[in-house]
This record gives C-alpha cells, sequence and structure tokens, in this order.
C-alpha cells in the first residue's frame, strides 16, 4: 500500500496516565486511567476514546461515499461509537477491545439504513483493520 497520508504521535509519561501529541501538535493531550479501571477518570480523555472518536469519524466518511455512490442523499446523520476494554475472553493474559456502532439515518428506511452500514463497514479503514481481531456490532438507532 501507498500511504496518502500518514499520522504520527508520540505517547511520553507513564502511558495511560500520560500525555499524548501529534507531531503537527494539533493534538495535544494528557490522558488519565478511566474510575472503571481503577484510575482517577476526571476532565481527560483516554486510549478508548480516542479511538471511538477516530472510527467514528471514519466510518461517518464511508457511510457518505457508500450513500455518495447509490445517489442517496443522507442528511441529519450521526455515527457514535462505542469501543469497550476489558480482559481477553479466551482467559490468557491481557486485555481486548470490542466495538459497538449506532448509525443514526433518519432520511432513510431502517432497511435501507442496515444496507448502508453495512456496506460503509466493507468500505471504512477502521473496520478494515479490525475486521476479524474484536468484534464490531452495527445497529441502526
Amino acid at each position: 500500500m501507498t500511504a496518502l497520508y500518514t499520522a504520527s504521535a508520540t505517547a511520553t509519561g507513564d502511558g495511560r496516565s500520560g500525555h499524548t501529541r501529534s507531531s503537527d501538535g494539533v493534538l495535544d493531550l494528557d490522558l488519565a486511567v478511566p474510575k472503571e479501571m481503577g484510575g482517577p477518570g476526571g476532565a481527560l480523555t483516554n486510549p478508548e476514546q480516542l479511538f471511538a472518536a477516530g472510527y467514528a469519524a471514519c466510518f461517518h466518511g464511508a457511510l457518505k461515499i457508500v450513500a455518495r455512490q447509490q445517489k442517496i442523499d443522507l442528511t441529519d446523520t450521526a455515527i457514535t461509537v462505542d469501543v469497550g476494554i476489558g480482559p481477553k475472553s479466551d482467559g490468557t493474559p491481557g486485555f481486548q477491545l470490542n466495538v459497538a456502532i449506532e448509525a443514526e439515518l433518519p432520511s432513510v428506511t431502517p432497511e435501507k439504513a442496515q444496507e448502508l452500514i453495512e456496506a460503509a463497514h466493507q468500505v471504512c479503514p477502521y473496520s478494515n483493520a479490525t475486521r476479524g481481531n474484536i468484534d464490531v456490532a452495527l445497529t441502526v438507532a
């Protein structure tokens, strides 16, 4: 693959309780472990939120491309991505992620919305990267 764009970010400090910064400085954030995972939580982000935000934006873009290819005008759409983290389900050491994608597509029927999100799931780079590695559930609101 020839990359059209490469993003670069560096994490420093104490990992999940450290700091992350993109190479251009646009992203420059302190991180905190969520309370649910034994950390302080608070007004700081974490890797799962960053992954959810990126996946939601990417999936929404893929959805718009798929709809445009089918000559469907989508209005007032939203994609919400929930990223869960927990112990690996096979009992081996470590953690794993799961993802739930919920689409709001009020301008089309629920059946067409489901068809569009399934097509977007085949196009989205995040979906392609995670396919076969983590559980991803697709639903229409």
